[in-house]
């Protein structure tokens, strides 16, 4: 094995969580090994990123200009073919009326460009980044914690290195996280399957909302419209996984044949040709995407990204997760490191601010869906939310009510049934009013944002953006009860200030 080398932590995949954990880390003073199986640039899915990204978590890393230069396509929002009005309408998901100005927008971005910016500038931070370093296994001391990890580098030559923590950051595929006493809990709701390529010369929507992502409900699903360049766009069916035997054999024929049930999806291909050669040339899948781990954290081990958890793509939660989850982990990192806090004080923050963002998105996200396209479509019967069973539910409270979640509330099925059920009504009610898409902004701000469940997915990311656009937050009170507040420079927790009646 050779020489044993140690570093305060090992961050394990060099995607946008691991590549914004290992950064943090490094900006204050710790020693981080990256280790990244493949070589970049390499290809991944999730183009589409949110405004609390490029303004909150880019800023705090440093990194916003290198993406503002990349020349990404500009993102104003979303753009839906979705409920019961057949006009698309606009949805400014992730821009809220206080981030109104400079920082509403986001990119629509090729991933293999986005994710190698960032981790390049984890190497100009201080990381010491290793591509093609595959881990083969953990290290664990006589108590069973995890204190490091072996790979191997391209040559096949072993290493070990020893850490105080190791952050598994390797996407939906780890191998890792059983190590931290966690098991994966998929989601009965979202289990879908969707099915994807690239297209030239696809139609654009209307300016200014030409770079928004357009998102279409049909009878057997729905499909997304992701605009990379003024050329290259992204398109993907997602169907429920019951189905899933109509992807299989010609995926090209499938693919066509869903976008065909698709009108408005189908009108802006008219006269697209797809991608056959290179990295955007082939047609691909991905299933059981929805899930969330039992445990985020233990012995010795963080997960943060898909390791962790992903929910539903139907608003680009993915990256927005990733990066969220890696911020919280640092601070919980460098809050133990310093002797500053406990570990189950720090990381109790940082599992209960990770599960409450799965929860409020979970709760988002099943009202959208419950907003039907077609009530005698199975793929549509089958997500009306208010109908769930107990099984549904347990698997729910398995996703979010952690140990540090501060979700009782959630062991309660018949009133998550009743809170899911005033959320859809809000939200159908709210896009209702939003009219077309030709209809004025500030109005559709004012009856979406006016709706809870909007609120409270907006909450978090208005504080990364606050952040991010200050350097430092003024006020920020503690996000659950009896729960920590970040540090003036956002790197770590501290513990909030009482104020004497």
């Amino acid at each position: 094995m050779g020489v044993v080398e140690k570093v305060d932590v090992v961050v394990v995949g060099g995607g946008p969580g691991g590549s914004t954990v290992a950064t943090l880390l490094a900006q204050s003073g710790r020693s981080v090994v990256l280790l990244e199986q493949e070589q970049f640039p390499r290809y991944q899915i999730g183009e589409s990123l949110l405004p609390a990204t490029i303004h909150g978590v880019c800023r705090l890393l440093g990194v916003e200009q290198e993406i503002e230069a990349a020349g990404f396509m500009h993102k104003r929002g979303g753009s839906f073919r979705w409920g019961t009005s057949p006009v698309p309408w606009n949805f400014l998901f992730a821009i809220s009326p206080e981030f109104s100005g400079p920082s509403s927008f986001a990119y629509q971005v090729e991933r293999m460009k986005f994710d190698e910016i960032l981790l390049r500038h984890s190497a100009k931070s201080g990381v010491d980044v290793r591509e093609q370093a595959k881990v083969t296994d953990v290290i664990k001391d006589g108590a069973g914690r995890v204190i490091g990890v072996d790979y191997t580098d391209a040559a096949g030559v072993a290493h070990r290195v020893e850490a105080q923590y190791v952050v598994d950051a390797s996407g939906n595929k780890t191998r890792l996280t059983k190590h931290s006493g966690a098991e994966r809990v998929y989601a009965d709701f979202f289990q879908n399957v969707a099915l994807f390529g690239y297209f030239n010369g696809g139609k654009r929507l209307p300016a200014p909302d030409s770079g928004n992502i357009l998102c279409a409900a049909f009878d057997e699903g729905w499909m997304w419209y992701i605009p990379l360049t003024d050329e290259l766009t992204s398109v993907g069916a997602v169907i429920a996984k019951e189905h899933a035997a109509k992807v299989q054999g010609d995926q090209e024929e499938a693919l066509r044949r869903f976008i065909g049930r698709c009108g408005i999806v189908d009108d802006m291909l008219a006269d697209a040709t797809r991608v056959t050669e290179g990295t955007y040339g082939e047609i691909r899948t991905r299933k059981d995407y929805s899930y969330a781990n039992t445990k985020f954290w233990g012995n010795g081990m963080v997960l943060v990204g898909d390791a962790a958890c992903f929910i539903d793509p139907v608003f680009s939660t993915g990256v927005h997760l990733a990066t969220y989850s890696a911020v919280l982990a640092a601070r919980s990192i460098n809050s133990v490191l310093s002797g500053e806090l406990t570990e189950e004080r720090a990381f109790g923050e940082f599992e209960g601010r990770y599960r409450r963002e799965y929860a409020v998105f979970y709760e988002f996200l099943s009202a959208f869906y419950d907003m039907e396209q077609s009530e005698d479509s199975y793929f549509w019967r089958a997500r009306k939310v208010t109908k769930m069973d107990r099984d549904d539910m347990a698997a729910f409270v398995s996703l979010v009510a952690g140990g540090f979640s501060g979700e009782n509330a959630l062991t309660d099925p018949d009133a998550i049934i009743g809170k899911f059920a005033a959320s859809t009504d809000a939200l159908t009610a709210a896009a209702v009013k939003t009219g077309g898409m030709d209809t004025d902004s500030g109005q559709r701000m004012k009856h979406l944002f006016g709706t809870t469940v909007v609120r409270e997915v907006m909450e978090e990311m208005n504080a990364l953006q606050a952040r991010g656009a200050t350097g430092a937050a003024t006020v920020e009170p503690p996000l659950l009860d009896g729960g920590l507040v970040p540090s003036a420079d956002g790197l770590s927790w501290a513990e909030p200030v009482s104020v004497s009646s």
